[in-house]
Order: structure tokens, then sequence, then C-alpha cells
């Protein structure tokens, strides 16, 4: 039988979730092509290792993430897991079938996106990813994305219509018991201090601002969701690749190619990891749990030997030694909590 993994209330909800699941993104293909036999093997590796919640979403493989997330889970008793996905982009018919490929994925499904943050976007979402997925019950739902990175000039008026309609669709399915939780989507410290607060969340899934590399918004974002008691749900607990692969040439940092500062520092982590006996992935997957915020983590995996990896990292020692030593020579903030 797999260990079993500890359980958190998120925010003030009847959820409880696992501190241990699946983030499905690279499933969508985005740095590598992955077979329908990989993913369905992925899938079933998390399952025999006990993982229980899954996360997904509509831009991930524009829609190939869902649907593959779907095929592997239908089949499973649906009271024993959980299903996050997200809700803020509608997937249409491309302008031009025939000359159509995405910009983000290498793989994925040929469909082209938008932006809609209104209450009927929303729903409307929604509904696409039960029939992507195959099921009909969600558990919680994710506004995803919406930040100036994305939205660029659009920016102002999509804050507007999650503001002003959106999040009314997500508190009536909530309030109908068609979801148990309202997420969003979190990819700097300055949206998680600006945007995150713009309506009542009762999580919000981190994906970079808070790791074993980079704690900038321990004191602003993070101590304001401990505050408001909202639940973080960590979604790239290895920094997008380096906190896995380790530093070199061809590590992977916030989803491009790591700079020269954020190596140096990884290497300076990897020296503690190697004067303590700990796996650098191990330190990286512990030490965000460790936030009293955090309930939960969702790294990735494209081969079942790599979920095999992860759940014996999560579970495996660390002595208190060597997060002091971290701290001691400054490579991880002095008031971040530590396992």
């Amino acid at each position: 039988m797999p260990k079993e993994f500890e359980h958190r209330r998120v925010g003030q909800t009847s959820m409880s979730v696992p501190t241990f699941g699946y983030g499905a993104a690279h499933l969508g293909e985005l740095y590598s092509l992955v077979t329908e036999a990989e993913a369905a093997a992925t899938i079933d590796a998390a399952w025999d290792a006990g993982v229980r919640l899954f996360d997904t979403a509509p831009w991930y493989g524009l829609g190939l993430s869902e649907h593959r997330l779907g095929y592997g889970l239908r089949h499973r008793p649906r009271n024993e897991y959980q299903l996050v996905t997200k809700v803020g982009r509608i997937l249409e018919r491309p302008f031009d079938p025939a000359t159509f490929k995405s910009e983000m994925w290498l793989g994925g499904l040929p469909f082209q996106h938008r932006y809609d943050y209104t209450y009927d976007g929303i729903m409307r979402s929604y509904e696409q990813s039960m029939m992507r997925l195959g099921l009909n019950t969600i558990d919680a739902l994710v506004i995803h994305d919406l930040d100036a990175a994305y939205q660029g000039p659009d920016f102002g008026y999509r804050k507007k219509d999650l503001v002003y309609s959106g999040i009314k669709a997500l508190e009536e399915l909530k309030r109908r018991g068609e979801i148990k939780a309202i997420g969003m989507g979190i990819n700097t410290a300055d949206a998680l201090e600006t945007v995150a607060p713009l309506v009542d969340l009762d999580f919000v899934l981190v994906a970079m601002p808070y790791t074993l590399i980079d704690q900038g918004c321990l004191h602003t974002g993070m101590a304001e969701c401990v505050k408001r008691k909202v639940s973080v749900i960590i979604g790239s607990p290895f920094a997008s690749g380096i906190l896995v692969t380790g530093s070199g040439g061809s590590a992977n940092y916030n989803y491009s190619k790591a700079p020269e500062a954020v190596q140096a520092k990884v290497r300076g982590i990897e020296a503690v990891c190697r004067a303590h006996g700990v796996a650098l992935p191990a330190a990286a997957l512990q030490f965000v749990l460790a936030h009293p915020a955090v309930v939960s983590e969702i790294p990735g995996a494209v081969k079942p030997s790599e979920i095999v990896e992860n759940v014996a990292s999560h579970h495996a020692p660390i002595p208190a030694g060597f997060w002091s030593d971290l701290k001691a020579e400054g490579l991880i903030d002095k008031d971040a909590p530590t396992p």
C-alpha cells in the first residue's frame, strides 16, 4: 500500500486536500510530445502511488491535458479523488484550421483560445471543461492567468469583468454545491499582492513566487494569505525545472533558460544538499509545505518514473541541520518557515 499523504483544509471551506497532488500541465505537451500511452501510464502511476488530487486547465495543450486526465480518471471511483481545473479561457475553432499552430504548446489540440472572465464566459468555460474531461463534477475552479503579462492592454477591463460579473458565476456554482472552492492562479509576487485580493477566494494556486529559490513574497503576499485565511497550493515547486534537474546549462527557471544569478544560487543550495546527503528535489518539495498558508503542492510529470521519484522526494527524511545551514548561508530567507 502506498504511504498516505497528510490532508489540510482549504481556506474556510469543507474541502480538505492531500499535501501532494499531480499537476497535469505537461500532458498538454509544453516541452515535449507525449504519447497517449505515456499519458495514461503516468496517470496510472500517480493513482498507484496514492495521489488523489489532480490539477489541469483548458490552456494546457489547448484542451489536451483535460482530455487525457479525464480519460485516466473517469473509470475511477469519483468520491476517491479531487479534481481542479481553471476558467478564464474559451476554446474555439481556429479562423484557419488548415494552417493553425499553437505558439505556446509544442503539440496539443488544434484550437485557438480567447479570454473571457465574465459570468457567461466562466460558465461556458466550466461546461466546456466537463465535456472535455468526460466528468460531470469538478471540485474546485481556478481563475487563470488574470495578470498583466498575459492580458497586456486588456488587463484593466478584464479585471472589471471578473469583479463585476465573473465572480458571481463562481459564487453561484459554490453556493449550489457544484464546486467546493474558488481559487486564482498566480504567477508573480505582484499579482499575489494586487490581483488576488480583488475577489473573495478560498485559495490561490501560486506557480512561481514562493519556492526554495525565491521567498520574496514571504512578508507580503504570503503573509496576507495567512491573515485572510486564504490557502495556497504551490503549482511549481521545482521553479519550472531547475530544482529537479539541478543547475546546468539547460536548466529551466520560470519557463525559460535559467539566468546565471539563479544558477549560482542553486549551486549554493546543491552544496548544502551534498553536505547533508539531501536530494535537491526533496528539499524543494518539503520546503514549501512548511509555510502555514500552504495546503498542497502539485508538481508535474510526463512519465511514470517521475511520479515515483516525486512521491519519494515528498516523503524523504531531511535533517533539521540542513535548513539551518541554508539560512546561515543566506540561501533562504531567515524568516522562512522550514520543516
